[in-house]
């Protein structure tokens, strides 16, 4: 680092950039394909029900966060080129093509992503209610100011970056270490990869694993997420400390972090939460020499620039060093819930999703319960032919190997996987049994099969069973991947007419 410029960050910010880029085009994609059959016009959470409300309800509604949408009114129109000029920014920006403009260029790109991708969250109620949607918003908020090509990167906005991850991952050892007795016992992963939301190809295998190896894990866990978090700093004290060792650290810290995160993706399915990581993990990764000189400084001497300070324009460190005062202010309460008592997890503190507090899996569950929807087109439920629905994520066809979907988030499958945790049905699940019974197309589009093919159930009924990984002796008779077994009838069969969508 040298003052206001990070000239051996400019492999990380690239990484930031397109990264970042990345995964805004990903989660456009997955809002072009699932936000209209889930809370679009005709959704199970319909938005533009929630946006007559916060007419009706104005001074409530200044809880609800910005979006387009309380200017423009939803249309499931309108919510398709919203999505598409967002894959269409978030390519570009992949490409590199913002990044060869000025810094003023990419910035706006980003804060086009970032308030494109505010306006549909903020109205997604449940099936956007994930930590990782704030996360993405924040890191692409952030990216913005990374400036571009042809100067450094600006030193503030790399720490800035350092402290987002650093708030994700020592969040989330806090979380734990305050949470279930299991991650203090050592004996949580014994339960992860059978249990979590969503499985991937690999959590079987991950699960048989020794007793004594998922102990380990637990404390390279803890010690990855309590410990290593405050080493990424150490790159700052390159500005006092001559020689490679600050920075030497600060990549050995990025790299433990990525590793770990590396070891989720291959195990399970948290949407784009792991790879947010691995990409903010670059942040903190310097190489000496890396730093781009400005087109500038190439052409002409330093002495007839006074308008750059390290390469860098004056009004971009004006702009980037008010952002850095700015987070000062703004990080105030993610700093205090770090050490309070009762830990905030997922926590936004202002209506902009900054400075965000970030954790997950304080508990781990120990059983998995799954609800399995059937559907029949006999006559007489009592005497029926029963048909399961197949969804895309969660588990089903016990002989079916789990897929590998993350980045991409299954929003149906993951709340799916909550239902069971809560006390009761939620009106969203009402309505999706409502919409098998009508059939409907966009609704069957997000499951992998429909056993009817299309034709209306005269009665659907939901049942509850208890799933678990099959050891390596019970794999070997049936290859199956697992075992079930029944607990109860939560639904009774339903037809159309017995049911009210809410």
């Amino acid at each position: 680092m040298d003052g206001f410029a990070a000239v051996d960050f400019e492999i990380a910010r690239q990484i930031l950039e397109r990264g970042i880029a990345a995964l805004y085009l990903v989660a456009f994609v997955s809002t072009l394909n699932q936000f209209r059959p889930l809370l679009g016009e005709h959704g199970l959470q319909p938005a533009p029900q929630l946006l007559a409300w916060a007419r009706e309800n104005p001074s409530r509604a200044k809880l609800l966060r910005p979006t387009l949408f309380r200017r423009i009114a939803y249309t499931d129109r309108r919510l398709a080129v919203l999505c598409w000029s967002g894959i269409a920014v978030a390519a570009l920006i992949v490409a590199g093509v913002p990044q060869l403009g000025p810094p003023w260029v990419p910035m706006i790109a980003f804060l086009l992503l970032w308030g494109g991708y505010m306006s549909i969250s903020s109205i997604g109620q449940t099936f956007y209610g994930f930590g990782w949607e704030m996360l993405l918003l924040e890191a692409g908020f952030l990216a913005a100011f990374l400036g571009s090509n042809d100067q450094p990167p600006p030193t503030v906005v790399i720490v800035l970056m350092w402290w987002l991850l650093f708030r994700l991952e020592f969040g989330a050892g806090m979380i734990k270490i305050r949470g279930g007795r299991e991650w203090r016992d050592l004996t949580a992963l014994m339960y992860h990869y059978e249990t979590q939301p969503m499985p991937g190809p690999l959590s079987r295998q991950a699960h048989l694993l020794p007793a004594w190896f998922h102990r380990l894990e637990v404390i390279v866990n803890h010690f990855s997420q309590l410990v290593v978090p405050w080493f990424l700093f150490a790159p700052i004290l390159g500005l006092w400390i001559p020689g490679p060792v600050p920075a030497l650290v600060g990549c050995g810290a990025a790299a433990i972090v990525a590793l770990t995160q590396l070891w989720l993706v291959l195990t399970g399915n948290f949407a784009w939460l792991n790879w947010a990581t691995i990409v903010l993990a670059f942040s903190a990764m310097s190489i000496p020499g890396s730093g781009a000189e400005s087109v500038v400084e190439r052409t002409q001497p330093a002495e007839t620039q006074p308008w750059l300070i390290n390469g860098i324009p004056l009004y971009w460190i004006v702009i980037t060093s008010a952002l850095g005062l700015a987070y000062v202010v703004l990080s105030w309460p993610a700093l205090r819930n770090l050490f309070a008592r009762r830990q905030l997890m997922n926590a936004s503190f202002n209506r902009w999703q900054l400075a965000n507090a970030y954790g997950a899996f304080g508990t781990v569950t120990k059983e998995r319960i799954e609800y399995i929807v059937e559907a029949t087109t006999d006559a007489d439920p009592d005497t029926a032919e029963w048909h399961e629905y197949q969804f895309k994520g969660k588990p089903g066809d016990v002989r079916r190997i789990p897929r590998q979907y993350a980045p991409y988030h299954l929003r149906l499958d993951w709340l799916m996987w909550f239902l069971p945790l809560g006390q009761s049905l939620e009106d969203w699940f009402t309505a999706f049994v409502v919409r098998l019974l009508e059939a409907d197309g966009p609704t069957l589009r997000l499951l992998r099969v429909d056993p009817l093919a299309g034709q209306r159930p005269r009665w659907v009924r939901v049942l509850s069973y208890r799933y678990r990984f099959t050891t390596r002796a019970e794999h070997r008779v049936d290859h199956a991947v697992w075992t079930r077994d029944r607990r109860r009838l939560l639904i009774r069969p339903v037809s159309l007419g017995e049911v009210e969508e809410p």
